[in-house]
């Protein structure tokens, strides 16, 4: 398995350890009776995740934003792999990646201002120097 590859796996087992920490987090918050209900919205007064409160809140939008960023990441892994284009730099990328989506979920969980707004484009600019290099 390629560095990115392994990379990429790590990074889907993060996804599970963060559903973990937010379906944790929401159900000590809201209790089972919401979070394991059908969940209609008329029923619970709205959507149950403006209904949590700041930390768990927060957990739940980190989760989702790895879930848009793996997409993304995915691409770049798929591509170096398939291509036969795994170097160094596009390793030490994908664990720069992997870094700094873990390094995320304290930030973001704590409002560590600026510093997620940075740790996050850390790892946005890391799969897009992987798609770059792809190229080149």
């Amino acid at each position: 398995m390629t560095p990115e590859l392994t990379a990429l796996t790590l990074s889907a087992l993060l996804q599970v350890i963060q559903f973990a920490l937010m379906s944790i987090s929401a159900n000590l918050d809201l209790g089972p009776g919401k979070t394991m209900s059908p969940r209609d919205q008329s029923r619970l007064g709205g959507p149950l995740e403006t209904q949590l409160s700041d930390g768990p809140a927060r957990l739940y939008r980190a989760f989702n934003n790895h879930f848009e960023s793996l997409a993304l990441f995915t691409i770049a892994c798929v591509v170096i792999t398939l291509s036969d284009q795994s170097t160094g730099f596009t390793a030490a990328c994908a664990y720069t990646y992997l870094i700094a989506r873990v390094a995320y979920i304290p930030a973001y969980y704590f409002g560590l201002v600026p510093w997620r707004s940075l740790i996050w484009l850390l790892g946005f600019m890391s799969i897009t120097a992987m798609l770059i290099a792809a190229l080149i």
